[in-house]
């Protein structure tokens, strides 16, 4: 039973949203009507109706209101008239999309301008819930080939390479020995000989004549 209750509320206010939604046009509004004085088109084409809206005709009694197809409403003709009102007032509910046509079939007013058609949208529908898009599978990601750059680094040619020793003039084939002065040669024993000191035989001769001046100068002393 409380269920009942509550489906019937929510159709009744459903209702009464769409009731409150739609909307009445009177035709040529504000400042005309219906007649043969106001351009019903003009006005028609600043609307914009809606499935649920309603066209309020107010007319003269040498008016009336005729539904017509889209040849007869070319034509100014009612050959075939869809449905025809009369009385002075006429309401129309637009209830489906599309294009409506109208006229007036007493004689001259079509022509008059008296013609309405009427293009009828879709309402306004709440958009379908977006659904989230599906990522692609993620495809295995193949490892990337390893380039020059990192490849194991080879070490130095130079910290391989063994070392060159040092050229030496002792150790270049070929090529003669320094020579020393006789005083620092080696001696094939490994010791160093000396070399021997040269005595000078007029130093010797002096310094023999410089003593015997001297012993003859003493005796010459005492002798005194």
């Amino acid at each position: 039973m409380a269920t009942l209750r509550l489906l019937t509320c929510f159709v009744v206010a459903a209702l009464l949203i769409e009731l409150a939604a739609a909307a009445s046009y009177t035709v040529g509004g504000p400042n005309g009507g219906w007649d043969t004085s106001t351009n019903v088109q003009t006005w028609a084409s600043s609307q914009k109706f809606l499935v649920g809206d309603s066209l309020v005709f107010q007319y003269a009694p040498s008016h009336d209101v005729t539904e017509v197809t889209k040849a007869d409403y070319d034509s100014c003709q009612a050959t075939s008239p869809i449905k025809t009102s009369t009385g002075g007032s006429t309401t129309v509910s637009l209830t489906s999309a599309g294009k409506r046509y109208f006229i007036c079939t007493t004689p001259g007013h079509c022509t008059a301008g008296m013609k309405l058609e009427v293009d009828t949208l879709a309402a306004t529908s709440s958009p379908p819930p977006v659904t989230p898009a599906t990522p692609p599978p993620a495809s295995p990601s193949t490892p990337p080939s390893k380039s020059p750059a990192e490849s194991p680094a080879s070490p130095p040619r130079s910290a391989l390479a063994p070392k060159t020793p040092e050229s030496s003039p002792a150790a270049t084939p070929g090529s003669a020995p320094p020579s020393e002065s006789p005083a620092g040669s080696a001696s094939p024993s490994g010791t160093v000989a000396e070399s021997p000191k040269s005595s000078s035989p007029n130093g010797g001769s002096l310094a023999f004549t410089w003593v015997m001046g001297v012993c003859f100068g003493v005796l010459s002393l005492l002798s005194v």
